[in-house]
């Protein structure tokens, strides 16, 4: 708040700062809610003074009393080959001459160049303004325009990723402050994606299912000033702890939300029957935590603490479960969320406001369609490739869960159409476990998968899904009953999804299709961790060693956080070297870390592929399976095997071992790039670029 310190209370200073009267609407306007009742803080007082000198800092040029003076002319190489380019200098032009592309300005400490088409004139105080061609700006139409799709594919992503940076600047919790577990995007009036930026695949695919649902079933009741918060996998959820914030987005003169913003995070404790509630033996939803299916967390522009709270202290009226062991990081990190769709509803607007509603919506639809077409191209592509021609292509692959689940898919591919059926049915039955992935993670894999097998450069959208008809069948390990336990479904079923969408494809091998979920805490902390493996190899590559790979793309917690913040010492974390299948190109190698704790606390793991190695391809090696093991105090060492809660003591130590990915081709002719370097064996090594490429060294560099 900024205030004048001879103002009284409710009087607003000349300068344009705030009154502590006004602080209220402004809080409302940065971050989308209000916290009646709240004293104001007043943080800092700053006093600016402004004065004048009387003195010019910048003396006019002489007008101009002939034409500009040419000192020579000299052959430049534009665009369709090289042209005649004038030459001038600064100092012998005027104010008023008119220098016509294209022509090079020179002075002492500069070069100016006048392309082609464009125009150069010298200004009153000596400036150079260039008008670029007619210097008539054409206005942007609904009508498609291929410089427009990549300016408005780039702007749309770039809202999403805003909201991901104010998320992380104002959350407080280690696991989206530090760890980056949370995703942010942008939807149609209809509930699609519309773009994203790139921060974790399993949310991102299913997030558009919340949001529809919400549609579904809030309809009118969605109202300006309203923010709604749901993690129920039948509402779209993940698992519980992934909570899910939606803003719509409102334009003048138009009754429904013309957008939609959210931002999925997720919160390291919200009840349930273990600290951390990633119980690794919850056999219903009851078990997992708090559920929402359409709370409105802000009512009226107002932030409804007192019923948020009520609804996660809840889970601790069922016996032998637990309310929220983190309130305070749950509510702090909920209106982050609200924070970053307020963001994004500012950008939104914006953007609205310079180009139009009907132009901003008709490149939603563009940008949708140019999905659905590359996503056609490629499956016509390997129709092709893989097919008889102008016959329907059938392939086929299946994999099974620790417990002996299987998850099978058959892809039929229509060459003609570029369209193509995925047909689970064959699939494990729902576990007694929790194992079992939401219909919406599901289908989050599949969009994954499509968009990493697409060759072309596009935000991850609705448009994807468009020429693909899935068959799921309910009741069956990838689409549950309601009150069915799903928290290992999204962080372990997901990936085995992929693993098997992609055997089908031939795309590449198995990567360690696991997230390596570790949680510890006790009644005064939680921590939440998903560890890096092993990435399966490919047709040209090596897989990457030390990985998340697929659904996960959160970042490890530093050591020194970790220490700080938590009682646990990390004695160790490296590369297990060797557990990568071999092959022409070899998997990547999992890792092994090892954690000293201080204080008794309840150790969960929640892990895939400690029986099923990571498979690899066309003759590829099968990666290392993964090892959990806890050595106690005493000497002891026990393994754990892949899902178990265990209560840990001072000076117990965990060693995690996760598995490596899959080999491709066979090991007779290795490829002679490094493991884990990635370089093809022919052609230009790959140059990295893009969004993903961007956003990890915005993050790099933070």
């Amino acid at each position: 708040v900024s205030t004048s310190p001879a103002l009284g209370p409710g009087r607003e200073a000349h300068n344009g700062n705030l009154s502590l009267d006004a602080a209220p609407l402004r809080y409302s306007r940065e971050f989308g809610f209000t916290i009646p009742g709240r004293a104001i803080l007043v943080d800092d007082i700053r006093v600016r003074g402004t004065a004048t000198t009387g003195l010019g800092q910048e003396e006019p040029v002489a007008a101009a009393k002939a034409a500009a003076h040419m000192e020579k002319v000299t052959r430049c190489y534009f665009e369709g080959g090289y042209q005649d380019t004038c030459v001038y200098l600064l100092e012998h032009l005027s104010w008023g001459h008119s220098i016509p592309g294209p022509s090079i300005l020179i002075d002492q400490n500069s070069t100016i160049l006048v392309e082609p088409g464009c125009t150069a004139v010298v200004t009153r105080l000596g400036d150079i303004c260039i008008t670029v061609g007619s210097g008539v700006v054409r206005p942007v139409g609904p009508r498609l325009d291929p410089i427009q799709l990549s300016i408005f594919s780039h702007r749309f992503m770039s809202i999403a990723e805003q909201m991901g940076r104010i998320l992380q600047r104002t959350a407080i919790s280690t696991n989206i402050k530090e760890r980056l577990d949370f995703s942010c995007a942008l939807f149609g009036p209809e509930g699609g994606l519309v773009s994203n930026a790139p921060h974790i695949p399993v949310h991102l695919g299913a997030m558009q299912e919340t949001v529809q649902f919400q549609i579904r079933n809030l309809g009118a009741n969605l109202r300006e000033g309203d923010v709604i918060l749901s993690n129920h996998p039948r509402a779209g959820g993940s698992h519980l702890p992934d909570l899910t914030v939606i803003t719509p987005v409102f334009w003048p003169g138009e009754p429904r939300p013309v957008f939609f913003v959210a931002s999925r995070g997720h919160h390291a404790d919200i009840g349930g029957i273990t600290p951390g509630s990633m119980p690794p033996h919850s056999h219903s939803l009851q078990e997992e935590g708090a559920v929402f299916i359409s709370f409105k967390l802000v009512k009226d522009g107002v932030f409804q603490e007192e019923e948020v709270t009520k609804a996660l202290m809840a889970p601790g009226q069922i016996p032998g479960s637990s309310g929220t062991r983190n309130l305070h990081d749950n509510l702090s990190d909920l209106r982050a969320q609200v924070a970053a769709n307020q963001k994004g509803i500012h950008l939104v607007n914006e953007l609205i406001g310079h180009y139009g509603l009907e132009v901003v919506q008709a490149y939603m639809a563009h940008i949708q369609a140019n999905a659905e077409v590359a996503v056609q191209e490629m499956l016509r592509d390997f129709a092709r490739r893989q097919g008889e021609p102008g016959r329907p292509l059938l392939v086929e692959a299946e994999d099974f869960m620790d417990d002996g689940s299987p998850i099978r898919l058959k892809v039929a591919v229509d060459p003609e159409e570029g369209k193509a059926t995925f047909d689970f049915t064959g699939s494990g039955h729902e576990v007694h476990g929790n194992c079992n992935a939401p219909r919406a993670i599901t289908l989050s894999a599949l969009i994954y998968c499509l968009r990493c097998m697409v060759g072309r450069d596009i935000p991850l959208n609705q448009g994807c899904l468009a020429p693909v008809r899935a068959i799921i069948p309910k009741g069956s390990i990838l689409d549950p009953s309601l009150d069915a336990a799903v928290v290992g479904g999204n962080v372990l079923t997901s990936q085995r999804v992929v693993d098997v969408i992609f055997r089908a494809f031939g795309a590449c091998a198995a990567s360690q299709g696991c997230m390596n979920n570790i949680t510890f805490g006790n009644e005064l902390v939680s921590y939440y961790e998903t560890v890096a493996g092993g990435a399966g190899a490919g047709p040209g590559w090596h897989g990457r060693s030390g990985v998340h790979t697929h659904m996960t793309n959160t970042r490890i917690t530093d050591p020194e956080i970790l220490e700080k913040r938590y009682p646990v010492i990390l004695k160790s974390f490296e590369l297990a070297q060797g557990t990568g299948g071999a092959g022409q190109f070899r998997g990547g190698s999992g890792v092994r870390r090892e954690l000293l704790f201080r204080q008794q606390m309840v150790l969960s793991v929640l892990t895939e592929r400690r029986a099923f190695r990571p498979y690899g391809l066309q003759g590829g090696e099968s990666g290392a399976p993964g090892l959990n093991l806890l050595t106690r105090r005493d000497g002891r060492t026990l393994n754990l095997g892949g899902k178990t809660s265990v209560t840990v003591f001072p000076g117990d130590i965990f060693r995690l071992q996760t598995p490596g990915g899959g080999g491709f081709g066979p090991p007779t002719e290795p490829a002679p790039a490094e493991e884990g370097q990635g370089v093809p064996p022919r052609g230009r090594p790959f140059a990295e670029r893009g969004s993903v490429c961007d956003y990890r060294l915005a993050q790099e560099t933070a």
